[in-house]
């Protein structure tokens, strides 16, 4: 192999490696939020479980936007921006909030 391939790299499969695993990780979060769900609800509706359901729906929904947001900028620009940290942070704190509920049903 010579150094300039070496150097070289195609710009396009970064961005779609990302795309993949937000839509990834949005699927992953699905499932966990309506198994959070379904899991708060087992025994009928109860305050509790509406309240988890809730926090769950809403975590989810929050996620659901910042990925959409990330891939569909992704898929629209050559380049594509940075995330911001504000998108950063509410991403992971909704993927950590949604194990903490996932959990907290199980528990």
């Amino acid at each position: 192999m010579s150094e300039g391939a070496e150097g070289q790299r195609d710009p396009g499969l970064q961005p779609e490696r990302t795309r993949l695993a937000w839509r990834r990780t949005t699927l992953s979060g699905t499932v966990a939020a309506v198994l959070a769900v379904k899991t708060a609800l087992h025994d009928g509706p109860s305050p509790a479980g509406l309240v988890a359901c809730a926090l769950c729906c809403t975590f989810w929904l929050t996620f659901v936007y910042a990925a959409h947001r990330r891939i569909h900028s992704l898929a629209t620009r050559h380049t594509p921006t940075d995330l911001t940290p504000r998108h950063a942070a509410a991403a992971a704190l909704c993927t950590v909030a949604l194990a903490v509920c996932g959990a907290a049903l199980v528990l």
